[in-house]
């Protein structure tokens, strides 16, 4: 659980350290150099530390080589999935991959316009299996990249959603040079990892057994 709209506005009985609070901005996506201290609870995936809303269930994507692709976040609403990318130190990474992607949507028989958000343009997209929304976050050496899929009825409630979770997200970029796009590594807690693996191991009993 976490709270919405962080940083909107301080609860009266707040004991808030104004000088200590001048260089953390008010609303994320955050960058590890100026993550807030406070209590919200965030799953921490190695490139990304984001809340997992109330009711929220994790979907793993995972290559079959090893690394993670994807984690999704499946909610009564929709579905969720928050991803980091390696950028360079200019802004504007999104505004280029926005434009490619829209094209991409196209040609795969969405109907696709853009809205302006919070953070700049997003892309909305109408395709036979779901509604989309796009919104993508330059940050210093990294793009962040929210997805919220789900019915066209609950799309207006999926994308509030997004918006929630990708206001309190941190982004941890690390200093190795890596090549623009690259998707930053996802790294699940054992506990997790832990879990998929024993899935694995039961489904692959089963298939011997057969």
């Amino acid at each position: 659980m976490f709270g919405f709209g962080r940083g909107r506005g301080k609860r009266a009985d707040e004991v808030v350290d104004e000088s200590a609070a001048e260089d953390v901005p008010e609303s994320g996506p955050f960058d590890e150099s100026e993550a807030p201290q406070d209590e919200v609870e965030r799953l921490d995936l190695g490139s990304v530390r984001l809340p997992v809303p109330e009711g929220g269930q994790l979907q793993v994507e995972v290559d079959p080589a090893g690394p993670v692709r994807a984690v999704h976040v499946v909610t009564p609403v929709g579905r969720l999935t928050v991803s980091a990318f390696a950028a360079p130190r200019s802004d504007g990474l999104w505004r280029e991959v926005s434009g490619e992607l829209a094209e991409q949507l196209r040609k795969d028989g969405a109907r696709v316009h853009t809205e302006d958000g919070d953070w700049g343009a997003e892309l909305v997209a109408d395709s036979p299996k779901a509604a989309l929304r796009f919104i993508g976050v330059d940050g210093p050496r990294w793009l962040l990249r929210g997805v919220a899929a789900g019915p066209a009825e609950t799309a207006e409630e999926c994308a509030k959603l997004l918006y929630a979770v990708l206001e309190e997200t941190i982004v941890v970029r690390g200093t190795d040079p890596m090549p623009v796009r690259t998707p930053l590594p996802i790294q699940l807690p054992e506990a997790i990892l832990r879990h998929i693996q024993q899935a694995q191991q039961a489904q692959g009993n089963g298939q011997a057994a057969q």
